[in-house]
């Protein structure tokens, strides 16, 4: 089965990933290919640089990783200690190779919840409002006002606009 490989180097004070990028680039490159690496990349980053590459076994990979040109370009690394990961899967924030499990539910949605109440509903449809001219009306309710064989508004309440 084929699995990436990374190899990321951080950024030094005294040397700049990208400066080992340029200075390596070609050597593990070429190392990778003449060993049986059937995909790789380059990535830079404001913190440094990866380099991913692919191989169809563990066996290819090792053999990779223990050429001198490689071992070279290693110990090359602006920060060899502190500087550099070597790790299995793609680099920087690439995520992992398979999804995550679901964590277990905590112990509370074990609960049983209420049931769903039945939402109501009222159709309004064909209803009119009261006052509506046709609109059915209570028995002694008066009439609104304007409606026809309602009694007039008192004079001291009825207001006319000038337009």
């Amino acid at each position: 089965m084929s699995e990436w490989w990374s190899i990321e180097v951080f950024d030094a004070s005294e040397l700049p990933a990208r400066r080992w990028k340029d200075s390596y680039q070609d050597k593990l490159t070429e190392a990778a290919v003449t060993h049986g690496a059937t995909s790789w990349e380059w990535h830079e980053h404001r913190y440094g640089v990866v380099f991913e590459v692919l191989f169809e076994s563990d066996q290819q990979w090792e053999a990779f990783r223990a050429l001198p040109a490689v071992r070279s370009a290693l110990d090359g690394a602006p920060d060899p200690v502190n500087g550099l990961i070597i790790y299995r899967g793609r680099g920087g924030g690439a995520g992992p190779r398979k999804p995550r499990k679901p964590k277990p539910a905590p112990s509370a949605s074990a609960m049983a919840m209420p049931e769903p109440e039945e939402e109501r509903v009222l159709q309004l449809t064909g209803v009119t409002g009261p006052g509506a001219p046709g609109a059915p009306r209570a028995p002694g309710a008066p009439r609104a006002p304007g409606a026809p064989g309602a009694p007039e508004a008192p004079a001291h309440r009825l207001i006319r606009s000038r337009g």
